[in-house]
């Protein structure tokens, strides 16, 4: 699925804390080539990679909402980037619309469902 991703694309992925949404990030980054170490973003806002393709991952989860002057410092990580975003219920209806949504919960302490929806062409 992380092949039919192109830049421009944004992928929301939610899900409660400690539920596997860095490790899900990490995932699709080596899908789409990253070499260099993913980490979480939850204290510097936002990384960028370079891949195949460029990706960005971002973290809201110390945002309450995102301001006109947060998107600011926000949209550079949207150009010519596929789009990773964590907790993106913070930035509410500031962030263009996500190709793909990633849900992740607890099944218990050793298992995760994860839920897709997406484009039917991503295969979702």
């Amino acid at each position: 699925m992380s092949e039919d991703l192109r830049p421009g694309d944004v992928v929301t992925v939610s899900g409660e804390l400690g539920s596997g949404k860095t490790t899900f990030v990490r995932g699709a980054c080596r899908a789409l080539g990253v070499t260099q170490p993913v980490t979480s973003p939850t204290y510097t806002i936002g990384h960028r990679y370079k891949g195949r393709v460029t990706v960005s991952h971002l973290d809201l989860y110390r945002f309450a909402g995102v301001s006109e002057s947060d998107w600011g410092a926000l949209e550079p990580y949207f150009e010519d980037a596929i789009v990773f975003v964590e907790w993106p219920e913070a930035a509410g209806a500031t962030l263009p619309a996500p190709r793909l949504r990633v849900r992740l919960r607890h099944v218990d302490e050793r298992r995760r469902l994860i839920v897709l929806e997406g484009d039917a062409d991503l295969g979702v």
